[in-house]
């Protein structure tokens, strides 16, 4: 674990957007950092075609999910 210093605009974000998506603060920027880091290595494809392939790497069946 390390200690990483952002903006403090940018925290207030992430403790905001952390209260909305049921995240801890740490876990909202974890998120972020991944999508972020995916999304670099993917610029072909859309924020929701990069959760989609992390819900099928976690063998997570996503009909299962749907909302009928």
């Amino acid at each position: 674990m390390g200690i990483v210093k952002i903006d403090d605009d940018l925290h207030e974000e992430a403790r905001r957007a952390s209260t909305v998506m049921c995240r801890s603060i740490n876990a909202q920027a974890e998120f972020w950092m991944k999508i972020g880091m995916l999304a670099e290595a993917n610029p072909t494809l859309s924020f929701n075609e990069i959760v989609k392939m992390q819900f099928e790497a976690s063998h997570l069946r996503l009909k299962d999910l749907a909302i009928a």
